[in-house]
């Protein structure tokens, strides 16, 4: 297999917020030659699935980078060293007030890996009790239930664009379909 691998030469931070850094890497690429890579740095994401019975628990909330009103599974950003299962838990219970007994790890997904280290785990929670909502200050959602089938159509019609969403719900109907 041909090596692709570039090698970081050197690494400058010019941004350092709350919720990723941003660093520009001068690197040599696999031919020899020299190029720069603008990254930005992100300590990941959770998301959970939750299904009861034949309808999933969605949030709609305003996406400021996209300047809409987005309709998505629930999820949330890692705190640092944190464990993605004890995330996702919290997020769940969070955002839409449900304590998870437990969740089935879907694996891993890589939204924008061309330019960010974000790596959002994803999660399926079938078993879990109703709570209370407590949402992060600044943070402002409605939450939502559809029957699958009405969720896949909002899917193909591009009703539901958010990458996790998409991808966690296929993971999730697929692990049920083969377990």
């Amino acid at each position: 297999m041909k090596n692709f691998e570039e090698k970081t030469i050197s690494s400058k931070e010019i941004f350092d917020g709350k919720v990723f850094k941003v660093k520009v890497d001068d690197v040599v690429l696999p031919d020899g030659s020299k190029s720069f890579r603008e990254l930005v740095m992100h300590n990941g994401g959770v998301t959970v699935v939750a299904i009861e019975d034949e309808y999933i628990y969605m949030v709609r909330q305003y996406r400021k980078a996209v300047e809409k009103v987005v309709l998505e599974i629930p999820a949330g950003k890692l705190e640092v060293g944190e464990n993605p299962k004890t995330g996702a838990i919290r997020e769940l219970e969070e955002e839409v007030g449900l304590l998870a007994s437990d969740l089935i790890s879907l694996g891993v997904m890589y939204p924008t890996p061309a330019y960010c280290s974000e790596i959002i785990y994803l999660f399926l929670a079938t078993d879990f009790k109703k709570t209370k909502q407590h949402l992060d200050e600044g943070e402002f959602l409605n939450i939502e239930k559809y029957k699958i089938d009405d969720i896949l159509k909002m899917i193909d019609n591009n009703e539901i664009c958010d990458a996790k969403t998409i991808c966690g719900i296929y993971k999730a109907l697929s692990f049920l379909k083969n377990s």
